[in-house]
């Protein structure tokens, strides 16, 4: 907990960028009859019933200090899909930094195995030298900024029923546009010392 902390007090470079990630399924709903649009005086109603229509999953890329967030939008969550996501955060979100920093949870997914199991031993070693990977704890994933950020975007537009992926690709990029146009940060003030303080039933007691 304190390392991921610690990396949250490092000022802004454009060299050594932290970005933190995360991923969340999204169920995919199909409505059973036409919901009644909202009027003067009057709520949008929508009927109870719904139809399932699968999954999608949903990856995050967050710089906080920046104020900027790419998601993309994949039809499953697998080793592939998350190292093809970490070669684009490498070469197309930051070509040109010298280390990224890459904050994340612990998933079983989320390790240089699945980086050297998706490409040829080359490509694996050069992608696995553009990072620092940090993880967050177990159950610590309020720790990464990436949660915060996937919890505005499900909280402002899809949280609503939606049946098709590419409705939720293009609800997604118009939600992530909006917010890098006006350089939404995140300004993170829990630290170490309040750790200390506050979780101090989870350290470890020693005597003097």
């Amino acid at each position: 907990m304190e390392k991921v902390l610690d990396v949250y007090k490092r000022p802004y470079s454009p060299d050594f960028p932290v970005v933190c990630m995360d991923e969340s399924p999204k169920q995919l709903i199909k409505q059973t009859r036409l919901p009644i649009p909202m009027k003067p005086g009057s709520e949008r109603k929508q009927d109870y019933e719904y139809i399932r229509s699968g999954t999608c999953n949903i990856f995050m890329a967050n710089e906080p200090l920046q104020g900027k967030r790419y998601v993309e939008i994949t039809e499953r969550k697998t080793k592939k899909d998350w190292a093809m996501f970490v070669k684009k955060i490498a070469d197309e979100l930051y070509p040109k930094a010298s280390l990224i920093t890459l904050v994340m949870d612990n998933l079983n997914t989320h390790s240089t195995g699945a980086i050297y199991e998706v490409f040829p031993a080359g490509e694996a070693q050069r992608l696995c030298g553009r990072f620092n990977f940090v993880y967050t704890p177990k159950h610590g994933s309020w720790l990464n900024m990436a949660e915060i950020e996937l919890n505005v975007l499900n909280g402002q537009c899809l949280s609503k029923r939606i049946d098709k992926i590419d409705e939720v690709k293009r609800e997604a990029k118009a939600w992530a546009d909006y917010r890098n146009k006006i350089d939404s940060a995140i300004d993170w003030q829990f630290t170490a010392p309040d750790a200390r303080i506050k979780l101090k039933r989870l350290y470890p007691s020693v005597e003097d």
